[in-house]
């Protein structure tokens, strides 16, 4: 069959571009519009082949198989098919089982099968070399992707190179066309000379020493307050002891109807699972379904308790970010920094949903 057929192994893919891009292999420091990058895929793959494309295989590992949000999206867009391995955790990190297995028997079997007369492998996985040797063998032309390389290191099997009938590479300008690093969840700048924790806050008349933080919009964040100079101790809402459990503030989940559930899961296709994205569309669900005679009096409650979130919504809030593969994928437990991107997400939800926050007092 005159026609070309991809195969990616997203761990490679995504991984060596955040490796390029960041210095970190971690995916969820990265943005990626997969619409894009689809598309990317598709018209250099006709381009270099010569010929039409007839499907896109994405391989990727996820837990338990459960297809993540980034995978949701992916299956539903035309000539992609995704196929996922286990995502276990070793040695402290998540590692794809069965991937690599799942791509040779997709090749090895397209190229018996005289599906495609060029098939594409995104991949350096040097696993692959007998699938590759197989499928020339059943007259396949085969054709290598390889992902730009941070600081000159070598990211593929010398014998998987070798073997290829072309080989072509992902440089920095292609693949920023599609993925780039994920951008920090903003905070305000801290101002030098900042008092110890420990003081209490003065006044401010006209002529007194400049404030730890210059007079913003609303209350910094604890990632300013983390990040100040000298640091400022700071417990977050999730620590023990810091309030009542039970603080009888509504979660989403008791705001929400079972129609709405539908209505979320759908919408959440498009939350790219950024961290700061994905706790500003919590934030904005919980203040947009608040009873009307309750809203009030609840939000003037968030917004006393500022910069902490509650402690029943703070672990919600964590909850729901679990279920995005982008924030899950590195550790089993959420990383500090993207706690606090979580957290400063939610507040900004609040904000331009509501308005509800006030401006600091002096």
């Amino acid at each position: 069959m005159d026609r070309c057929i991809v195969l990616v192994d997203a761990g490679y893919l995504l991984g060596a571009a955040a490796t390029l891009l960041t210095g970190d292999a971690a995916r969820s420091r990265l943005s990626i519009d997969h619409a894009g990058l689809i598309q990317q895929i598709r018209d250099r793959a006709q381009t270099e082949t010569g010929q039409p494309l007839l499907r896109i295989y994405w391989f990727d590992g996820a837990p338990d198989r459960v297809p993540q949000p980034e995978h949701r999206r992916l299956r539903v867009m035309p000539r992609v098919t995704v196929r996922l391995g286990m995502l276990t955790r070793a040695d402290g990190r998540f590692q794809q089982k069965g991937v690599d297995a799942a791509m040779h028997a997709h090749l090895t079997e397209l190229a018996r099968h005289k599906a495609a007369s060029d098939i594409v492998l995104i991949t350096g996985d040097g696993d692959l070399l007998p699938g590759v040797m197989a499928a020339k063998e059943h007259g396949v032309a085969m054709h290598l992707w390889a992902v730009q390389a941070a600081d000159g290191a070598y990211n593929q099997s010398e014998d998987l190179v070798a073997e290829a009938d072309e080989r072509h590479l992902l440089d920095r300008t292609w693949l920023t066309r599609a993925i780039t690093a994920a951008q920090p969840a903003p905070t305000a700048i801290p101002a030098q000379g900042a008092p110890e924790p420990s003081a209490p806050a003065p006044a401010e008349p006209s002529d007194a020493p400049q404030a730890p933080f210059p007079t913003p919009a609303r209350t910094p964040t604890p990632g300013d307050l983390a990040r100040s100079t000298p640091a400022v101790a700071l417990r977050w809402s999730s620590d023990s002891g810091w309030v009542d459990p039970d603080d009888s503030i509504p979660l989403l989940d008791t705001l929400t109807t079972p129609q709405q559930v539908w209505v979320d899961r759908e919408q959440d296709l498009e939350v790219t699972g950024e961290p700061h994205e994905v706790g500003r569309t919590f934030a904005a669900r919980w203040a947009e379904r608040l009873p009307p005679d309750q809203a009030a009096d609840l939000l003037a409650r968030l917004d006393q308790a500022h910069p902490r979130i509650p402690r029943s919504l703070d672990s919600e809030l964590l909850r729901y970010a679990a279920r995005f593969g982008t924030i899950g994928n590195e550790a089993l437990d959420i990383s500090v920094d993207h706690r606090v991107q979580l957290r400063a997400g939610f507040w900004s939800g609040i904000e331009q949903s509501t308005g509800a926050l006030s401006a600091p007092t002096s």
